[in-house]
């Protein structure tokens, strides 16, 4: 029963992929907007750049995992069917 409820957290298409990046996405600007009101000026700027940024560098690893375990899977259906 767990392990059917644990699979439910796994990434399996891509386009499960954006809709987490999209949800990351959200609330980095969330947070991003926060830092701009709570420290006005360059520092905000800087914060939210970098709240922003984290989720380019998650993203493509998101996406690249994605690709890695379909070709993984698409190998291992091709070494059983040989």
């Amino acid at each position: 029963m767990l392990r059917k409820f644990g699979r439910l957290f796994i990434i399996k298409t891509r386009f499960e992929a954006f809709a987490v990046i999209y949800a990351l996405s959200l609330g980095a600007v969330e947070r991003g907007k926060a830092y701009l009101t709570e420290y006005p000026g360059f520092g905000g700027q800087l914060l939210f750049l970098a709240a922003t940024g984290a989720v380019f560098i998650a993203g493509a690893k998101i996406l690249d995992a994605v690709r890695m375990e379909q070709q993984a899977r698409e190998l291992a259906e091709a070494t059983v069917k040989v």
